[in-house]
């Protein structure tokens, strides 16, 4: 007898805008769909982790950065969005999960920083001012988080 001990992602993850005052906003490449650039996201670890912990968590391991660090301020914009799971991802969560609900945060640092990628993750990055950022996230709730930007920084 064969026990399946596959851990499935939780439905439930943040997506973390990366930006400056200037409102340049970080894109990375995804490693696994070369072409699809998108803002910082991932899936909580556990039911109960706080989405401030997962974006804090998901933001170092996918680019080095500490939200922590000084003039770097993270927030929860309180927004949610639900949309249906990439069919070539699916098989990541349990079977007939077809839906993620992802809460949104900004993460503002003083200026355009290098990163550290996650090869098995990411294989590229970019700064763009946000209206271009916009236009290349391959992801319509990325995009249109992106857009919010201006209403929720003022540009210095």
């Amino acid at each position: 007898m064969t026990i399946d001990i596959r851990t499935f992602k939780i439905p439930q993850s943040v997506l973390v805008v990366i930006h400056t005052p200037a409102l340049d906003v970080l894109l990375i490449e995804r490693a696994d769909a070369p072409g699809f650039w998108q803002s910082v996201t991932g899936s909580k670890d556990t039911e109960d982790e706080a989405f401030a912990t997962t974006a804090a968590r998901e933001v170092f391991e996918e680019t080095g950065l500490d939200t922590r660090a000084p003039g770097h301020v993270l927030t929860d914009w309180g927004l949610e969005n639900v949309y249906e799971i990439y069919p070539q991802w699916r098989h990541r969560y349990a079977p007939g999960v077809v839906r993620n609900t992802e809460r949104l945060f900004g993460l503002c640092i003083p200026r355009p920083l290098p990163v550290t990628l996650s090869p098995r993750e990411h294989r590229a990055q970019i700064w763009l001012p946000w209206v271009e950022a916009a236009e290349r996230c391959f992801s319509p709730s990325n995009a249109e988080a992106v857009l919010q930007l201006p209403h929720r920084q003022s540009p210095q």
